[in-house]
């Protein structure tokens, strides 16, 4: 599924990179599938109830939650009549290019998963609604200088308090769990932090469960019933964040980005971009270098 197109919808010229829903049209009754978006939703009104990967939710006035995984599913979605809210989509390569000041990253982002809804304060929820409707009067105001700069940073921001806000929600939420679910926590917590240090460079699933003393099999069913997703997902999210980082920001070859990264060759190399992007090294690059 991709963000819906309407009156409602803003975007940066035609692209569905990223896109804020003023108000509410992109949850409709049934199940639907993220795909390459992740998704933050934050509800102005009314209440809905859903099943997010495996989860029972429901969502009312002031709550927010957080389809960050790509291609997460959704379904058995039931929405009150007077449902409303604001959404904020965004792909892989949007979130990556947002200037939030080291403080979030993509291991932040993931560690969301453990915690995809939250209830906030009356407070909370007015200053996070008020980031949007600046955010939705930015993106309409494109004469403005640094137009884009401005656009990114203000969605930063977005990111920078939800991620403030999970996180004083999951240390409440932690205080109910036994040793053993916090530590799985931990260990995923960790097992995304090591992916992402390597940059790209490490691929094995066993190198990683070594580096964290547990075996690969015991690894793999803990991030499955921690976050729903297998190590090699998270690989492939950070692999694919190194080359492309590599492709937009550098004047490095094909060759050259093959061997910083362990490809066995530029072929093999281009084939695992093509197969997990869609398209060439070289026609990313082209497409998305000037950005």
């Amino acid at each position: 599924m991709i963000p819906r197109r309407d009156d409602d919808t803003l975007r940066i010229d035609d692209s569905d990179e990223l896109v804020v829903v003023e108000n509410f049209g992109g949850l409709q009754d049934g199940e639907f599938v993220l795909g390459d978006h992740a998704l933050i939703v934050l509800c102005t009104e009314g209440m809905a109830q859903f099943e997010y990967n495996g989860h029972i939710i429901q969502m009312r006035k002031n709550d927010i939650c957080l389809f960050i995984m790509l291609h997460s599913v959704v379904s058995n979605i039931m929405l009150s009549p007077d449902f409303n809210c604001r959404q904020l989509w965004f792909t892989r390569n949007s979130a990556w290019n947002i200037n939030m000041y080291g403080k979030t990253d993509i291991a932040s982002l993931v560690s969301m998963c453990h915690h995809p809804h939250i209830s906030l304060s009356e407070a909370d929820a007015a200053l996070l609604d008020e980031y949007f409707l600046l955010l939705c009067h930015q993106l309409r105001d494109r004469q403005t200088q640094l137009y884009r700069d401005i656009v990114r940073s203000l969605v930063g921001t977005v990111l920078l308090k939800i991620l403030s806000l999970q996180h004083d929600n999951s240390l409440e939420t932690d205080k109910g769990d036994d040793v053993t679910t916090l530590h799985g926590k931990q260990l995923v917590d960790r097992f995304t932090q090591i992916v992402e240090r390597s940059d790209g460079r490490v691929r094995r699933v066993d190198e990683f469960a070594r580096q964290l003393n547990v075996t690969p099999k015991y690894l793999s069913r803990l991030l499955k019933d921690t976050i729903d997703r297998n190590p090699s997902d998270i690989i492939e999210l950070f692999t694919m964040k190194a080359i492309e980082r590599r492709l937009r920001f550098t004047d490095m070859t094909m060759q050259q980005i093959a061997n910083d990264l362990n490809f066995a060759n530029p072929s093999f190399f281009g084939k695992y971009f093509k197969d997990h992007a869609g398209m060439t090294p070289m026609a990313f690059r082209m497409k998305y270098q000037k950005t």
